[in-house]
């Protein structure tokens, strides 16, 4: 502890009087619990919070350092470094967490919903039907009539397959019905693009444009317990009916066998 003595002062008794110079706050403390302030207001912020992440990696030596010397009585500031590190802590909680949901989100956004079980009711009757956990199920292979339901709550069946069609140019073309019904709580898509088919070689292809068409299905929106039934069309004929739940994804959730 520092002292000095002023000798304006005395005390009564003729002498001077001795003063305790406070202690100097720690800088270390000070600098920790900035970041942790700052980390905190950062982490929940989609990419933002990797920056948040430094921030931690940083605020907590600081916090650390400043405790220690605080705890040695050379400096103040015990509750800031104290403080420091419970917020940075906390800040790397936040950063974990919404980093593990956000990525979630994000891989769902490009990859689709999956498959969370399959049923032979048509799917507006889905909830009530007897459902099959999907991975009972070979659901790359389903029957024409099952249909799927996916983790969002959208159901997809195909309805039937029209063989022999032929286009405008003489070129063959095979029809399929297909159902969407949103069993979820929030809107979800549907499209042409949401499907493919598959020859007996392996190819596959999207829809295509069939001059006799008839009810053919269109992209939109459906709204939480709505249902809409289209027909989608391919080139020649097919082996496999595929849906995709997502236009990024790589490969298919669910594919109907046509023969």
């Amino acid at each position: 502890m520092r002292e000095y003595r002023n000798s304006d002062y005395p005390d009564g008794m003729g002498r001077m009087r001795i003063h305790a110079m406070p202690l100097p706050l720690s800088a270390m403390a000070v600098t920790g619990f900035v970041l942790g302030i700052v980390a905190l207001v950062l982490s929940a912020v989609p990419f933002v919070n990797n920056f948040a992440f430094l921030l931690v990696l940083l605020g907590l030596p600081f916090s650390i350092v400043g405790l220690v010397a605080a705890g040695r009585k050379k400096k103040r500031g015990k509750a800031l470094a104290i403080a420091g590190i419970v917020l940075c802590s906390l800040s790397l909680v936040v950063v974990i967490v919404s980093q593990s949901a956000y990525s979630a989100a994000v891989e769902e956004a490009f990859s689709g919903s999956s498959v969370a079980a399959v049923s032979d009711a048509p799917p507006s009757q889905n909830a009530q039907g007897d459902a099959s956990p999907a991975d009972a199920v070979d659901y790359s292979s389903l029957a024409i009539g099952s249909a799927a339901e996916l983790r969002n709550g959208l159901t997809v069946r195909v309805d039937s397959v029209q063989t022999g069609l032929v286009n405008y140019d003489g070129s063959p073309v095979t029809g399929v019905t297909v159902t969407y019904a949103n069993n979820g709580s929030r809107e979800a898509s549907f499209n042409p693009f949401d499907w493919k088919g598959q020859d007996g070689s392996g190819a596959q292809r999207t829809t295509t444009y069939y001059s006799n068409g008839e009810n053919a299905l269109n992209s939109g929106t459906l709204a939480a317990g709505g249902t809409v039934s289209g027909n989608v069309y391919f080139d020649g004929d097919i082996a496999k009916v595929l849906y995709y739940s997502s236009v990024f994804s790589s490969s298919s959730q669910v594919a109907w066998n046509v023969s």
